[in-house]
């Protein structure tokens, strides 16, 4: 593992990466909670266009209270990194319906999860968007079982 560039900042420096993510995964529970919430009183594509419409607000406040710098001034990204928002789009739908499901919130995530660990270790391993290309480990496969595993613990053995 590389370490970070020191020259780039971030909202976050100083505060350890590890902790970082692990937040992540408690903001990403309640954007779920909250969109299946807004699916449940209204629809799915209401709920990820409040969403967004919201995320938007939020980014452009802290855009203009951070005023971050560019990483590299006058190289423009990929067309297709620009894709994120509709993923994102299809994320905010696809979990709205399944948190509103049997699946509930802790299953819709868990199986997020595996899926999220799918796909990287695909992007990984063909160096999918420009990534460089990692040979997945049996540590790797091991860590998708226990994920899947406890996706499966949590589905059919969590209901009451």
């Amino acid at each position: 593992m590389s370490d970070p560039d020191p020259s780039v900042s971030s909202p976050v420096a100083g505060l350890p990466a590890y902790l970082a993510a692990f937040a992540t995964g408690g903001l990403l529970t309640l954007m779920v909670l909250f969109n299946g919430q807004l699916a449940a009183h209204g629809t799915p594509l209401f709920s990820s266009w409040s969403a967004h419409g919201t995320g938007t607000i939020a980014a452009l406040f802290l855009l203009a209270l951070l005023r971050p710098a560019q990483r590299h001034p006058g190289i423009r990204p990929p067309i297709w990194a620009y894709l994120g928002g509709a993923s994102g789009a299809v994320t905010v739908m696809l979990t709205s319906v399944t948190v509103n499901t049997g699946l509930a919130l802790s299953g819709t995530l868990a199986l997020g999860l595996a899926g999220q660990v799918v796909f990287g270790l695909i992007a990984d391993r063909w160096g999918l968007f420009g990534l460089p290309r990692r040979r997945p480990t049996p540590r790797d496969f091991a860590a998708l079982a226990l994920i899947c595993g406890g996706s499966l613990i949590l589905i059919f053995l969590g209901r009451s």
